[in-house]
């Protein structure tokens, strides 16, 4: 087996802990208790890929608790703050849609990162499946869920093509990766009677950055509580 390009190890490492963390969030918040469990549960998934991708960088806890911000190489998609359902359940649709046509083709190689691809496309099938779900739910329910879902994929729709930038290491055809991911995208949305955020309504500033160390303005303050309990006791064993 060849040894895994630390770039990509890096970068898919840094989107799995901090969607995680993000999704971690909804513990209390959740609007039922079976979507907490759910959340958590995607929560777990994504840390136990952030922890197989970091460690093949190095020490997954230094990694993750004491690096700066500007050394992070996750999306910008993933660190947004959870806002309400409708746009946690939008970002899930985005990121594991990506997610799993990704690491589909990232599990024909014959890399240490195709080797947890090749175990993770399952995990990531059911996160997959459940953002479609509340997709369709939220969209074709009420006037109120319809407008919420149509508002928060609006809004984060800018986050989105910055997930099809190459990075270093990883031999995708990125072009071919967008266009399925927008086909199954608009076709999720179109059973949901919810419209692409294609137009206007999107906003016309497009992110990106995240991949050369470029964050938001809520990534820092979520990286700060992240990181509070290992800083403040450093060395510290439980």
């Amino acid at each position: 087996m060849n040894p895994a390009p630390a770039s990509a190890a890096l970068a898919l490492g840094d989107d799995a802990l901090v969607l995680s963390h993000r999704l971690g969030e909804w513990a209390g918040h959740a609007p039922v208790l079976e979507e907490e469990l759910a959340l958590a549960n995607i929560a777990l998934d994504l840390l136990g890929q952030a922890r197989v991708l970091l460690s093949l960088v190095g020490d997954e806890d230094e990694l993750a608790y004491l690096r700066e911000e500007r050394a992070f190489r996750n999306l910008q998609l993933v660190e947004q703050p959870r806002g309400d359902f409708a746009h946690t359940i939008a970002r899930q649709l985005y990121f594991s849609s990506y997610q799993r046509l990704l690491y589909e083709e990232l599990a024909q190689g014959d890399t240490a990162i195709a080797e947890l691809a090749s175990k993770a496309v399952k995990e990531v099938d059911y996160h997959r499946d459940h953002a479609e779900h509340w997709t369709l739910r939220l969209g074709d329910g009420t006037a109120e869920s319809h407008q919420r879902m149509q508002h928060a994929l609006d809004a984060l729709w800018r986050y989105t093509g910055e997930a099809f930038e190459p990075i270093e290491g990883l031999a995708v055809d990125w072009a071919t990766l967008r266009a399925r991911w927008t086909d199954r995208i608009t076709t999720v949305l179109r059973q949901a009677t919810l419209t692409l955020p294609n137009g206007p309504q999107s906003g016309a500033w497009a992110a990106g950055g995240g991949r050369q160390g470029v964050h938001t303005e809520p990534f820092g303050r979520m990286l700060a509580e992240m990181q509070h309990l290992h800083r403040s006791h450093p060395g510290a064993t439980w």
